[in-house]
């Protein structure tokens, strides 16, 4: 039987585009392609434009690159009409011709064939889609089982040959389709765009629709194909090219539109936010987003926030890059105040475009605007104007007073979050909130909502993110007995900043830097404080010195409480000042100044600490010279783990406790594209992060979280405190008593125990009816025992631990504990733990995170049905966890067995070949012979060409099944 030809595949896509309301027409040339553009403009324009008049407007369309053309196409051209001309003025009547309408039915859609056109070479079109006659999509094919590659190939060749010839109306071009039949992809018209840079269409869950019939219904019918091409290609102004929204920025644009449009319509604002993973491109989507929604007339403001005081200005250069001149980032909070009330800032004019409706600006200047008497008082005529708040990562510091100030000042607000690492109910933590007590706050509590989700596993199978490999090292031995030293019971801060230790460390990324880092890439090391950073720095430039290696070390760092901050790559002039003030030990700022006094010599600078501007440029620089792969290693603390896109970065060194989205944030510095060579983000972890790696993946994988938190109530919290009460004043029947307990542990009992206390009242202040003197405790006698409690825990922090230092005692050994790559293998050990789980809720909770990663990963598809079935005998009680390896094997021995009789096969010769494949054989190097002589039946030469290749796909198919990822 036949395959499908190249042309069947390209009638059959004519028939369902002309059966969906496309014109088939026939268009041989250019000549053709142009008198065909001069019918369709003038019924899409109800005019009728005469020869001159028409080349006139061809002069127009001729102008300009891809870029120019691709701004026309959302303007419109005029055209000075030869008659008509009005008597009184002695002026030409002027029409002005739209070449794309945004409402689908003012459109003609066209379909045609095998366009030939002259340039360098002679080139022939296969597919061309027609939008009021301008080409504006061009479909590529290829037959059955040819990579979609050669026509992405094509496609390139094309543009260098013929696309700009005869009139370059083919630069129109806004999006590209390629398709061998099975697999489709799209992309738009940008010449440096690379295969990689080609995406699939998808449903809104996030599922592939490759099928070409199953793509033609999805994203070329009319509506979506003018959402597309008017709404959804965004002219980067930076860079002059074009750029298309990948499928899950288009739902969730569309879905914050929607929430904003049917809330017009219904009078009640709702809020949403969007779960986009970390380095999916959340800036492009919101500023689409943004875009959008100040086209709408009943939108007054749409203002984007971000949480750091210089990303504002960050933001809006990306934002204008996308659209120059869109946005005005605020240099401080007046001029935010003046672009509420439109005045001109810093003697420009006001933009009185529609982008003006567009504000960028922080958290920060936004709270001063709603809470300082002076700025308040100025804007209280507009509090309750139309407004869209849109937050960039939404989870940071939207958990405190400062929300609750913006959605109390103004009256009419929608808002939306952006976050790549939500905060559920397994990942919230305690926060204080004023005259509120101490809450616990979802994503879900604060924005409500999760319109769209794209999660990371999502990301990691459509190659827009890397997988990562992370590995664990480290082990203690005792010196003497070699028996391995239970880490719990030694002083676990003395033994992790040990000199000895972190050379150890030191010594291990020397060794394995350059094979991490493949010779062109470079990494971070992040560590625990700022005491360990400066022991590891020292450490690496004294072994530098001694010719030990020949890396570029550097590093940025602040001191104090800035460093329980999460930090990212885009700091202000501001907080780098407050940084910078918080040097409270003379001996880091020095070191501080010494490392940087190092960097000058190296890299010719001369940057200080001595004052906030010469710190800031240093931060500025460092940044750039990390990017550009200037440094090899850059040492952090928290700077730069957060917000820091570095494609050059592929390797992170921790040595620090991370966990929840700090962990997924600090990992995902590595996993940027950037080449074929990069193929995935290493994780070289010095401390057991695994169980808090395993539980981040496991909750950042999946899409039915735990999204509110559940408060106790009232009553429930008030017995346990009449509770814990009673137990306090058991050990200390009043305030002076605490100063007679007897001795250390008496002591610390009275601290766990006062500690449980105030943790019930933090959590009964957020009652309205709460009365802690109702409970027996006035407020004074509460005040006074914390007074005491405060003084007690530092004293008993203070004291010397009662933990062993052994460090005389110990080996650290770098020894290499185990390696996870989060994809294929990661699997297995989730499937094990959800097996281990005591309760039916939290199996199934682990059995939707694997079904999300069966369903997301490519590799995984040809195991789907194999794993799905255990899962499902195993909740059925008809298999235990511990058979997993007995049931595979099982199921393989069966499909051999199968395979053997329905192909007539010699039994031992396939078990000998499928051992060999265990072993490392490869299977689509076996020749026809090599398959030939495991049959047993006598084959004709032209059964030969039919039998051979189908024994080959089925062992292909059971390799993939039951060999790959399992050995």
């Amino acid at each position: 039987m036949s395959t499908q030809s190249e042309a069947k595949l390209e009638n059959d896509l004519i028939a369902q585009l002309t059966a969906g309301g496309f014109e088939s027409v026939v268009i041989d040339n250019a000549d053709a392609l142009k008198a065909n553009l001069k019918v369709q403009l003038e019924r899409a324009n109800d005019l009728t434009l005469t020869d001159r008049e028409f080349d006139s407007v061809l002069i127009s369309l001729e102008k300009g690159n891809i870029f120019d053309k691709s701004k026309r196409l959302k303007g419109k051209v005029d055209v000075v009409h030869e008659d008509g001309a009005n008597t009184n003025t002695n002026t030409k009547k002027i029409s002005y011709i739209t070449l794309l309408h945004t409402d689908p039915s003012k459109n003609i859609f066209q379909v045609t064939n095998q366009v030939t056109m002259h340039g360098k070479y002679e080139n022939r079109y296969d597919v061309t889609l027609l939008v009021n006659g301008l080409p504006l999509v061009q479909i590529e094919l290829k037959r059955r089982g040819v990579e979609m590659a050669e026509a992405f190939n094509q496609i390139k060749r094309y543009d260098k040959h013929t696309f700009g010839a005869e009139g370059g109306l083919f630069n129109y071009i806004q999006l590209f389709v390629i398709s061998n039949g099975v697999n489709t992809k799209y992309f738009s018209n940008n010449r440096e765009l690379s295969f990689k840079q080609t995406f699939h269409w998808t449903d809104i869950d996030n599922n592939k629709i490759n099928a070409l019939p199953q793509f033609a219904d999805a994203f070329l019918n009319q509506a979506h194909l003018t959402k597309m091409l008017s709404r959804y290609i965004v002219q980067n102004e930076t860079g002059k090219y074009l750029m298309v929204l990948r499928p899950y920025q288009f739902y969730a644009v569309e879905a914050i539109v929607k929430q904003v449009n049917e809330s017009t319509t219904s009078g009640t604002n709702k809020n949403g936010y969007i779960w986009h993973t970390t380095g999916s491109g959340k800036t492009l989507t919101s500023f689409k987003a943004a875009q959008l929604l100040t086209q709408l007339d009943d939108i007054d403001k749409v203002l984007f926030v971000v949480d750091r005081k210089d990303l504002d200005y960050q933001t809006a250069k990306e934002f204008n890059s996308f659209l120059k001149g869109c946005v005005d980032s605020t240099d401080n909070t007046k001029s935010l105040l003046n672009q509420f009330l439109g005045n001109a800032v810093k003697g420009k004019a006001v933009n009185e475009n529609r982008n003006s409706k567009l504000i960028v600006t922080t958290l920060q200047k936004l709270n001063n605007l709603v809470t300082k008497a002076h700025y308040k008082k100025q804007i209280e005529d507009i509090a309750d104007q139309r407004m869209v708040f849109i937050f960039d990562e939404c989870h940071r510091s939207q958990f405190g007073e400062t929300h609750q100030n913006i959605i109390e000042f103004f009256t009419q607000t929608q808002l939306f979050g952006f976050t790549g690492t939500p905060i559920f109910a397994d990942n919230a933590t305690a926060k204080k909130v004023q005259n509120k007590g101490i809450q616990k706050k979802t994503t879900k509590d604060l924005f409500g909502q999760r319109l769209h989700s794209y999660v990371i596993v999502d990301a990691i199978r459509d190659d827009n993110v890397l997988p990562f490999a992370i590995e664990y090292y480290g082990k203690l031995k005792h010196k003497n007995s070699g028996i391995d030293v239970d880490v719990s019971s030694i002083d676990v801060s003395e033994f992790f900043s040990s000199p000895i230790r972190i050379k150890q460390v030191c010594e291990h990324i020397i060794g394995i830097h350059k094979f991490k880092t493949k010779h062109q890439f470079n990494a971070m090391l992040c560590v625990a404080s700022v005491p360990d950073l400066i022991t590891y720095y020292d450490t690496l430039k004294a072994l530098k010195a001694e010719g030990k290696h020949k890396l570029n070390i550097a590093t940025i760092f602040s001191y104090g409480v800035n460093e329980a901050e999460e930090f990212d790559g885009n700091l202000s002039v501001d907080e780098v000042q407050e940084i910078s003030q918080g040097y409270k030990k003379l001996h880091s700022r020095d070191k501080l100044d010494e490392f940087i006094g190092d960097y000058n010599e190296q890299f010719g600078t001369s940057y200080s600490t001595k004052d906030t501007d010469s710190f800031y440029n240093y931060y500025k620089d460092i940044a750039k010279r990390t990017k550009d792969g200037e440094v090899d290693i850059l040492l952090v603390v928290n700077m730069f783990l957060t917000g820091f896109d570095a494609p050059s970065l592929n390797t992170i060194y921790v040595d620090k406790n991370l966990k929840h989205h700090g962990l997924v944030q600090a990992f995902s510095r590595t996993n940027r594209l950037n080449g074929t060579v990069k193929s995935h983000g290493n994780v070289m972890c010095y401390r057991n992060l695994k169980p808090q790696a395993d539980e981040a993946f496991i909750l950042f994988s999946n899409k039915q979280p735990i999204e509110h938190i559940e408060v106790p109530d009232l009553d429930g919290l008030t017995d346990d405190f009449a509770k814990a009460l009673e137990a306090l004043k058991a050990i200390a029947p009043d305030v002076q008593s605490v100063d007679d307990l007897p001795d250390e542990d008496a002591r610390a009992g009275f601290v766990k125990q006062f500690r449980i206390l105030m943790r019930l009242k933090n959590q009964l202040e957020t009652f309205s009816d709460f009365d802690i003197e109702a409970l027996g405790m006035s407020e004074q006698e509460f005040v006074d025992y914390a007074s005491k409690y405060g003084d007690l825990a530092r004293e008993l922090k203070g004291n010397p631990s009662d933990k062993e230092s052994i460090l005389a005692d110990i080996d650290f050994e770098l020894e290499l504990l185990q390696r996870d790559n989060v994809n294929v293998g990661y699997i297995r050990h989730l499937l094990q733990t959800m097996l281990e789980e005591p309760s039916g809720e939290a199996k199934e909770k682990k059995r939707q995170v694997i079904a999300n990663l069966l369903a997301t990963e490519p590799t995984l598809h040809s195991k789907r049905k194999l794993i799905e079935d255990f899962i499902e005998q195993n909740f059925q009680g008809l298999v235990q966890g511990s058979d997993f390896d007995e049931y595979i094997e099982a199921k393989k021995q069966k499909e051999m067995s199968q395979i053997t009789d329905e192909e007539k096969l010699d039994a031992d010769k396939l078990n000998e070949m499928i051992t060999n494949i265990e072993n490392g054989l490869d299977v689509d190097g076996l020749k026809s012979d090599d398959i030939a002589q495991l049959t047993t039946e006598k084959m004709t030469f032209k059964s030969r060409r039919t039998i051979l290749p189908r024994i080959t796909e089925r062992l292909k198919a059971f390799t993939e099944t039951f060999i790959s990822g399992f050995h």
